[in-house]
């Protein structure tokens, strides 16, 4: 099969199964070969490794894995493409592709079922809408894996590797440097893809920590926490706490935490880094 990375080879494809783009899936396909090139690389795809692939779309990507793997898993959600994928990666037999939701299927499970439970490298071109849900699931859930890389918006991938007192900081910023070192490596303007997306995305790698950098007691308090602290974000870090009925923080047991930590009651939640949420947390 001819490669999908080449523009006119995605649209006789698509045209000949008469393909309707679903905004639902939120699918953009990419088309262009340095860009696959770049993500490839960026993995550190190897013979040895089994990837595990989430929105296959119609094989694009998925191609240039296969041939760079030892393995390839694909989830794809959307009904349509797979017969499109049948075709598409009949030349490789090294490729699964598996049609569910990759919110709600086991891929603990299918890490044991295709690695033997050894961790994956994880590959996708993700949908702007769900690019998070995915992420926190695949660290929350304790899969085995290497390392992420991805397309997403490239305001998100901003996000992902900002710092504190930054605008793009936030409850996402600090939940993917707890479980892994973010890279961008790549910016990809809108007319990389099929259909044109309104803005621009790029390619991050998380590597996955060996250990979290931080030491907290209880992980899911700590991002309840984090969560309160910039749910909104004009209001101060005591306000934003006892404002979150399921934390059950008290306005006195806030402050005094804090200055504990020789810090003012009037601070911000975008102020504090990892290590003093993580500080906090235990404290509380």
């Amino acid at each position: 099969m001819a490669s999908l990375g080449i523009p006119r080879n995605t649209i006789e494809i698509l045209q000949k199964y008469n393909f309707n783009f679903q905004k639902k899936f939120g699918q953009n396909f990419l088309i262009d070969t340095s860009v696959l090139d770049r993500i490839i690389a960026a993995a550190e795809i190897t013979e040895e490794d089994c990837v595990l692939e989430i929105g296959p779309g119609i094989g694009t990507m998925t191609q240039y894995l296969a041939e760079n793997a030892r393995e390839v898993a694909a989830v794809e959600i959307d009904r349509n493409l797979i017969p499109i994928l049948e075709e598409t990666l009949a030349d490789y037999d090294n490729v699964t592709v598996i049609n569910d939701d990759i919110l709600k299927v086991d891929i603990n499970k299918i890490v044991e079922q295709r690695n033997g439970g050894r961790p994956v490298k994880v590959v996708a071109n993700l949908p702007y809408y769900i690019t998070t849900p995915i992420i926190m699931r695949l660290f929350e859930k304790q899969i085995p894996l290497q390392s992420i890389t991805i397309m997403v918006q490239k305001e998100v991938a901003e996000r992902m590797q900002s710092g504190p007192g930054t605008k793009d900081y936030g409850a996402l910023s600090l939940a993917v440097q707890y479980y892994a070192k973010p890279e961008v490596v790549a910016n990809v303007p809108p007319n990389c893809f099929i259909p044109r997306p309104n803005v621009g995305s790029a390619v991050i790698r998380l590597t996955r920590h060996a250990e979290p950098p931080v030491h907290v007691e209880d992980e899911k308090k700590m991002f309840a926490l984090i969560r309160a602290s910039f749910g909104q974000r004009r209001k101060t870090l005591v306000n934003g706490l006892t404002n979150a009925p399921e934390l059950g923080i008290s306005k006195e047991r806030a402050t005094a935490a804090l200055e504990e930590m020789n810090l003012s009651p009037m601070i911000r939640g975008e102020a504090l880094t990892l290590e003093q949420f993580a500080e906090l947390s235990n404290r509380i």
